[in-house]
């Protein structure tokens, strides 16, 4: 007996390791799908929208509308439909590819990654931002950092670090998600000093298609007093049918 109580208890104690590891391992997996489904609410599989987005500075403001089609966080073209002065520009993204149609001097442009960083039509939005070149499932690892009240929803506070050699452009995210809804509620991002740059507050909760979602993005300069950049869904249609053939360079001198 002697002998057979110390490999029992040692039996036991691997046992209790073993599912303490796989219970950290479900967590660390379900944060995962937090941060997938919230996001995935915002755009669907694919998706068709009308935007208004509004520049906010210190004694002046101005609004450009435009119209964007997407497929995931892979493909997708926006069309600038006013001011007189922008409109007909398109925005185009396939992969790890961007480019910008300027018709007023009949251009082409291909942006480079290193311009992901750089303010997209002079708004606190960022290139990265408008075409979603990064995955927040795919390209960062998870971790529950806390849980806190946001605009009256109880919400996960998630941390996301990059993963090496990702395509990204942050050093680190704050998500705050909903527990019960999977709203997206709030993110703050991190440059590879760990610097606040900027952070997202994403409000005005209503139905838009098949589904209850943010309609109100504004993007706020962490170090800058009286700036931001509201960004506001028109009507949206989610999981349209719609190929890949769509976002061409050709295309994008034709659409409207």
């Amino acid at each position: 007996m002697q002998t057979t109580l110390p490999k029992m208890y040692k039996i036991i104690s691997i046992v209790i390791i073993c599912l303490v590891s796989l219970s950290g391992f479900t967590q660390e997996l379900d944060v995962k799908k937090w941060v997938q489904e919230a996001d995935e609410k915002m755009r669907g599989t694919s998706s068709k929208s009308n935007f208004s987005m509004t520049i906010e500075r210190p004694g002046w403001s101005r609004t450009v509308k435009m119209k964007s089609w997407t497929i995931g966080n892979k493909f997708s073209l926006m069309y600038i439909t006013s001011p007189a002065k922008e409109k007909g520009q398109v925005f185009l993204k396939r992969a790890n590819e961007m480019w910008n149609w300027i018709p007023s001097i009949e251009r082409m442009v291909k942006i480079p990654p290193s311009m992901m960083m750089q303010s997209w039509m002079g708004s606190d939005f960022t290139n990265d931002d408008l075409v979603k070149e990064s995955s927040l499932a795919k390209d960062y690892t998870h971790k529950l950092a806390g849980e806190e009240k946001i605009q009256g929803y109880e919400c996960y506070k998630i941390e996301l670090i990059p993963n090496e050699e990702a395509p990204v452009v942050w050093g680190k995210i704050y998500m705050w998600i909903s527990k019960k809804e999977k709203h997206w509620l709030r993110a703050e991002y991190f440059d590879e000093d760990n610097y606040l740059v900027k952070y997202e507050v994403l409000s005005d909760i209503k139905m838009v298609d098949d589904r209850m979602m943010p309609t109100r993005l504004e993007m706020i300069p962490a170090d800058e007093e009286n700036k931001k950049t509201i960004l506001i869904y028109g009507d949206t249609q989610f999981n349209i049918s719609i190929k890949e053939s769509f976002f061409s360079i050709q295309n994008m001198k034709r659409v409207r």
